[in-house]
């Protein structure tokens, strides 16, 4: 499972020029399942995510999570993360996990993250979706899941 993490001021999704989720100041997580990703990598990620310390303290330092100052999350599912570029032009999309099993997979991370007390919203799975955001910093993080089953850190 991939995650890239944006800072933001605000986010929101839109389909067909529809409203469907917006946040305030919070995390913006684009969410990839690889083939093969199971619960224990959703739960794991949304763990992480939820407690990296990525935001300002008071001496300016990124030392508060989402967690400890209690904001948004938005998590839109993008399987494009998983596209393998290493051949060609075009990306091939072997890698991404089947769309039920994604569907399924996104909605635990999501309420995983809910589950520790972070306000949750979604894009729409499967949609043609339009992503707004004011990154703020920037600040955009990206991270797998598989570095952390190879690594056996699955605490960390």
């Amino acid at each position: 499972m991939i995650a890239v993490v944006q800072r933001v001021s605000r986010a929101s999704v839109a389909v067909s020029g529809q409203l469907v989720s917006n946040i305030g100041r919070g995390l913006l997580v684009l969410l990839g399942v690889r083939a093969g990703d199971g619960e224990e990598d959703a739960r794991l990620l949304a763990c992480k995510v939820a407690a990296l310390r990525i935001f300002e303290d008071a001496a300016g330092r990124m030392n508060r999570s989402a967690l400890d100052l209690r904001l948004d999350v938005l998590v839109v599912p993008q399987f494009t993360l998983c596209a393998d570029l290493r051949r060609g032009r075009r990306p091939g999309f072997d890698d991404a996990e089947a769309p039920e099993r994604a569907e399924e997979l996104v909605g635990f991370f999501a309420k995983v993250m809910g589950e520790q007390g972070l306000a949750v919203a979604q894009g729409r799975f499967g949609a043609s979706m339009e992503v707004s955001l004011v990154n703020q910093g920037p600040a955009t993080f990206v991270l797998d899941s598989a570095i952390w089953r190879e690594r056996g850190a699955a605490s960390s």
